[in-house]
């Protein structure tokens, strides 16, 4: 039986997830309905779905791994098991991240405004870019991949050999956690920086373009207002993936070095909040999404009411009826 702390962690765990399917399977919806009446998808759309299906993976890995952190945590001891989740885990995360990445790079070229040849270049041809960018993860995904089985089963190696010296154990434990941190390291700095890059271009083309507004005096302002929007999605994301990503690395240092049980589980609680809470803040800098929110809270909100003027009606009757 799971313990006090066990079951709040469950709970939080179980939040996370319902309200993580619930933003990311609305973006799918949406645009999978989009898509059957119009058949046809922009790109963002495309990015978006793509982001919140590798988004609905990955908080499906992260519950069961958690369940099954808590609950049954002798099938941890099954190597094959172990691995198979934490290939798909990885493969989930990777694709999510580099979809996050193409879409604030896609509002960079869309909202951006720059007179510099290589620019009008690389926005003329903006499919194009994100295709190739979208290659060059995969092959960092399969890069990543190979380098952790080679330095695991490497060090696994060792630790057989070295078995029966116990002071080895702990060396190549944390050896093999630091071999893990480094290639992450690695390969998520590209698609961090990437992100930074947008941000820092969509804020320079945002002051170009607020003196342009102030020489010309001009009372149409709706680039600034896009450049904003964009802005708040690229920095939104980049918070987020900090703190997913430092859990990541407080997880295995808190399994490592502190080797307590609660700590970890506290930490790993903010893995979610990366796939869980980014799909709200994409759903409100999207406008097509947005309205559409909108709309269905507006139908929620007035079902409510003809439910509770129903209910106030039927009590009514019934007070009436029982006086006669």
């Amino acid at each position: 039986m799971p313990s006090g702390t066990e079951t709040i962690f469950l709970v939080a765990v179980m939040g996370e997830f319902v309200t993580g399917m619930l933003g990311n399977g609305f973006i799918v919806l949406v645009n999978c309905i989009d898509w059957v009446k119009s058949h046809q998808l922009s790109a963002a759309d495309c990015i978006l779905t793509s982001l919140a299906l590798s988004r609905i993976i990955l908080l499906w890995i992260s519950l069961a791994d958690s369940f099954l952190m808590v609950l049954w945590p002798h099938f941890y001891a099954i190597d094959k098991l172990a691995k198979l989740i934490g290939i798909f885990w990885i493969l989930c995360n990777h694709l999510a991240t580099w979809f996050a990445t193409c879409l604030s790079i896609f509002y960079f070229f869309k909202i951006a405004n720059f007179s510099h040849p290589c620019f009008a270049w690389l926005r003329w041809r903006t499919g194009k870019v994100l295709l190739v960018l979208f290659l060059g993860s995969l092959f960092f995904l399969f890069l990543k991949l190979v380098l952790l089985d080679s330095f695991n089963g490497f060090w696994i190696k060792v630790e057989n050999i070295h078995e029966r010296n116990s002071t080895w154990s702990p060396r190549i434990s944390e050896t093999l956690y630091l071999n893990n941190l480094i290639v992450s390291n690695l390969i998520y700095l590209i698609p961090f920086l990437l992100s930074l890059s947008s941000l820092l271009l969509l804020f320079l083309s945002l002051l170009r373009h607020s003196r342009k507004v102030q020489v010309n005096s001009s009372s149409s302002d709706f680039r600034s207002e896009a450049h904003k929007r964009a802005m708040k999605i690229v920095l939104s994301f980049l918070i987020l993936f900090i703190l997913h990503f430092s859990s990541f690395v407080l997880t295995g240092w808190c399994f490592l070095v502190v080797q307590k049980h609660q700590v970890n589980l506290a930490v790993m609680l903010t893995w979610t909040i990366f796939p869980s809470g980014h799909s709200f803040i994409l759903i409100l800098g999207n406008s097509k999404l947005r309205q559409t929110a909108l709309g269905l809270l507006r139908q929620v909100n007035c079902h409510l009411k003809k439910g509770e003027t129903l209910a106030s009606q039927t009590l009514t009757g019934l007070s009436i009826f029982q006086e006669n």
